[in-house]
């Protein structure tokens, strides 16, 4: 089953042979309650409580792709959820810092990743704001849908540096890719549509 959803993702444009790997090595359905284990390798987003997700196989690989991500990169995850985006990453070989606002969330996946063989430093707090005091990254992943491009996650970034956001109203959000070219200039692509659970915070939504 996860065979055939690697196929799957790999079908619809992802190119990046190191994310398909991972996703071929990683048991997502560990990351469901036993009974929802047939739904873990069907490429869609599940509720895993709390009013959050866990996001899209499709959209995981997305993404990721979008980082561009090199071995010992450091990289700050935003939404740490049930925790299987940071586990990608650091199949990828990065160093990845994840911030979650929802206390249970974040409890939770903290005990449980380990137990998988995935250490990345957790975090519980505001991620709107992003994590300055581990600032700068060579990437900043957001999985939750902003209001707007939030300014400090720029900042936070190094000159090279990329963040990967979903930005529009609480239904449909359009996927950014910004690139900190300079200390301030960045260059900016879009990319289709995507639906996120809402970003919490201070610089999300309410």
């Amino acid at each position: 089953m996860r065979k055939q959803l690697v196929k799957e993702i790999a079908a619809k444009g992802i190119r990046d042979e190191r994310i398909l790997k991972a996703m071929l090595k990683l048991p997502r359905h560990f990351f469901f309650d036993e009974i929802f284990v047939t739904h873990a390798y069907e490429d869609k987003a599940f509720p895993i409580g709390e009013g959050q997700t866990i996001s899209q196989p499709y959209t995981v690989a997305f993404q990721t792709e979008l980082l561009e991500i090199q071995s010992g990169d450091k990289i700050l995850e935003i939404g740490t959820g049930s925790g299987y985006q940071a586990s990608i990453l650091l199949e990828l070989g990065a160093e990845v810092h994840t911030i979650e606002y929802n206390r249970v969330l974040h409890d939770r996946t903290r005990q449980f990743l380990p137990q998988l063989g995935y250490r990345p430093h957790f975090y519980h707090g505001d991620g709107s704001k992003g994590l300055p005091q581990q600032a700068p990254y060579d990437g900043i992943i957001v999985t939750a849908g902003a209001p707007s491009l939030p300014e400090d996650l720029v900042r936070q970034l190094k000159v090279g540096g990329k963040l990967v956001i979903p930005v529009g109203n609480n239904k449909s959000q359009v996927m950014y890719k910004l690139t900190k070219v300079a200390p301030n200039k960045i260059s900016k692509k879009t990319f289709k549509n995507f639906s996120f659970v809402p970003l919490r915070g201070e610089k999300g939504w309410k």
